[in-house]
């Protein structure tokens, strides 16, 4: 088998030579194998028809492997030179000949420092877009936390909207004499609060005096 990769012909083919060859050689390789199967089981039915013939059924299977490896040497050598003359002839593709999707290099050749350049450059724009996705994934995060602390805003708001009207419901509209007025009614609150566990403390005592 060709070691060339021959790879403009596979573009152009849609398969590697190679290939190609390799598989034609398994086909009539195995079309031979089957052939001698053939032959050997027609030889076996004639010799049926000799009762007294002194040729055993191992006896032709040994014949039949000889025959077989002599034409399969046979066929190597055969196949080596028809697979040399369809890869130089049928399956190569010239060096002059360029192909449809490769005229464009042709038309606007470019040496291997431009390449290089051209890629550097392609990569420092991915570098760019990356920096440029990050930078807008973490502004998106930043306006998501924005919405966060508005929406806890609007309702501290709406707390003291509420409050504000509470204090206004219980005539007092300044909102510094409403906060007072809440902390007074907290005191108190916790005051009442004190005396009924006082209270609950002695009646639970006296119950368990009683």
């Amino acid at each position: 088998m060709s070691v060339n990769p021959m790879a403009y012909e596979a573009q152009f083919f849609g398969f590697t030579p190679q290939t190609c060859m390799l598989r034609v050689y398994i086909a009539f390789q195995d079309y031979l194998f089957e052939m001698m199967l053939v032959v050997e089981s027609v030889i076996l039915k004639k010799l049926d028809g000799f009762p007294n013939a002194k040729i055993s059924a191992f006896q032709i299977r040994k014949s039949t492997e000889k025959f077989l490896l002599f034409m399969k040497e046979h066929f190597d050598k055969l196949f080596g030179k028809m697979e040399e003359v369809l890869l130089q002839l049928v399956l190569n593709i010239p060096k002059n000949v360029i192909l449809p999707e490769d005229k464009v290099h042709e038309q606007y050749p470019y040496t291997k420092e431009q390449f290089q350049a051209l890629q550097d450059e392609i990569d420092q724009l991915q570098q760019r877009y990356k920096a440029e996705a990050s930078a807008g994934q973490a502004l998106l995060a930043e306006i998501e936390e924005q919405k966060t602390v508005q929406a806890e805003l609007e309702k501290i708001l709406q707390w003291f909207d509420g409050l504000e009207n509470i204090c206004r419901a219980h005539g007092t509209s300044n909102f510094k004499e409403s906060f007072a007025f809440l902390t007074q009614n907290s005191k108190k609150l916790q005051g009442v609060l004190k005396d009924v566990e006082k209270k609950s403390k002695k009646l639970q005592r006296s119950d368990q005096l009683e």
